[in-house]
């Protein structure tokens, strides 16, 4: 009997032709690989990845009653409501405290407006989260301002329409457009006013902050950061023509608040306009200057912040836009020690669509001592945010 092994060996050593792809595969693969390239830029920096996004997504917001609405703040736009009389009696604010503030109607139901315009999302977690903004139109609110705040329990799945300072939008010296919270009952809406709520957003008081402008704020641990700034700004972009500005912190439970030290105070470069950055970590907070200078200190409020170097000499931190961001450069913290930095040249092209600049990326492994630059972003889109996180993720987000 002819043995059947010889024919499976002369079958597994004949060439094999591999099947042809169907027509136009490799021109596809090329075109999506040429797509990722543009949409993400992975960098090796202690692991970190830094991810171009080219959007920034804005939440679905669905119209759903809130629970027990609390009438002793402002109800958001629309909502259907009955008046009630302001207390007269309440003693005057002192500069930094915070006063409570007396809504003129009470919500009975509150849905999310129609119309919602968000301008600012804050999350503790995973699955709670804020979102700030103009709902309706002037003129068909319930109260003459038309801010709005609502809540989300399920990542964002859906909203709820909560209690809302008693502030209008941002408008040169007034008005909100920034929302921040630490954990389910302390937050803050700022921008370039402040507010703040220990109730999760139940009550909100007003913070006198002296005609200064908060241009930046940002919350850790038991305190809360806060940059105030002279400003000159019109409309929504209240954080224009800025200048001296000053480091600011105080409990997040409440009390005054008093700027963090001599180091940090007046700072400026002398320029018509300027702008400043804070990021905070778990242990250590940065601030980024006018005139670059870099400062550094603890977030428990021990001692003042002082001055650890400067950012590299082409990478000036230039004016800031209608938020507070500053338009050249753009700082994150992986960690206490470990910092990213985007520098942005300025942008060539009016129309945000078609608008490039150059984006340069740089690490600090030591706190920003040293610098080193790591790669260039791709040229499409106006860098405007930069955010990292201790998991050594980064996003460089553009328009």
């Amino acid at each position: 009997m002819a043995d059947r092994h010889d024919d499976v060996d002369a079958w597994l050593s004949e060439r094999i032709e591999p099947l042809p792809p169907p027509p136009g595969t490799f021109d596809l693969i090329k075109r999506r690989a040429r797509r990722r390239k543009y949409r993400k830029l992975a960098i090796t920096a202690g692991s970190a990845a830094v991810i171009v996004a080219a959007a920034v997504a804005v939440p679905q917001v669905v119209n759903l009653p809130v629970l027990n609405p609390n009438p002793t703040a402002a109800p958001v736009a629309g909502a259907q409501s009955s008046s009630v009389t302001a207390d007269k009696s309440a003693p005057r604010q002192a500069s930094g405290s915070a006063s409570p503030v007396t809504s003129s109607a009470v919500p009975l139901t509150s849905p999310v407006p129609g119309n919602f315009r968000p301008t600012s999302v804050t999350f503790v977690g995973l699955r709670t989260g804020w979102v700030i903004g103009q709902g309706l139109t002037p003129g068909h609110c319930a109260t003459q301002f038309c801010t709005s705040v609502a809540r989300t329990d399920d990542a964002g799945r859906t909203w709820t329409g909560v209690p809302a300072p008693m502030a209008g939008a941002a408008d040169g010296a007034t008005g909100l457009s920034q929302i921040r919270f630490l954990n389910l009952k302390y937050g803050w809406a700022y921008g370039p006013q402040l507010y703040a709520t220990s109730t999760g957003g139940g009550t909100w008081a007003a913070v006198n902050t002296g005609g200064l402008r908060v241009t930046a704020l940002e919350t850790v641990g038991d305190r809360v950061f806060a940059v105030w700034a002279s400003c000159t700004g019109d409309g929504p972009a209240y954080a224009a023509g800025c200048t001296r500005f000053t480091l600011y912190s105080a409990s997040a439970r409440g009390g005054a608040w008093a700027p963090v030290g001599a180091p940090t105070t007046g700072l400026t470069n002398g320029a018509a306009s300027e702008a400043a950055q804070l990021v905070l970590t778990g242990s250590r907070g940065y601030l980024l200057a006018p005139d670059g200078a870099l400062y550094s200190g603890p977030v428990n409020g021990s001692r003042p912040w002082t001055r650890v170097s400067s950012l590299v000499a082409s990478c000036p931190v230039g004016p800031a836009r209608a938020d507070g961001q500053p338009t050249g450069a753009l700082l994150g913290a992986v960690n206490a020690s470990d910092l990213i930095l985007a520098c942005a040249s300025a942008s060539s092209g009016s129309n945000p669509s078609v608008s490039t600049q150059q984006k340069f990326i740089y690490s600090s492994k030591n706190g920003g001592v040293s610098w080193q630059q790591l790669a260039t972003a791709p040229a499409a889109g106006v860098a405007f945010g930069l955010a990292a996180s201790p998991s050594e993720s980064v996003v460089l987000a553009t328009n």
